[in-house]
């Protein structure tokens, strides 16, 4: 019996689409978050004295600072992204495959 609920869950475009639409999707997140973390790290190994520069005569803050804070926040936001879509594109989804499952 899940043999056959497995072969017909595999078979069905919802979960073909669901699976290939989440793996697609989990990629690019982690692509664009490699990117600006490792861009960051670059950065900061070969071009120091732009991170250095303070951002105005009299603040201490430099453009190194704001970048990484910039990081995090890129991290944060993307992260809030993945768990949305997730939650509502996803999970509908993966119920709706659930009934088509549990049908006889």
């Amino acid at each position: 019996m899940h043999e056959d609920t497995n072969a017909r869950l595999r078979d069905n475009p919802k979960f073909q689409k669901l699976v290939s639409t989440r793996s697609t999707y989990s990629i690019v997140m982690t692509l664009a978050m490699i990117v600006g973390y490792f861009g960051y790290i670059l950065l900061v190994a070969f071009n120091k004295d732009f991170l250095a520069q303070k951002l105005g005569a009299e603040l201490v803050t430099s453009v190194g600072l704001l970048i990484g804070v910039g990081v995090l926040l890129f991290a944060i936001i993307i992260t809030g992204l993945y768990v949305r879509r997730s939650n509502t594109e996803f999970d509908s989804l993966n119920e709706d495959l659930i009934k088509e499952a549990n049908k006889p």
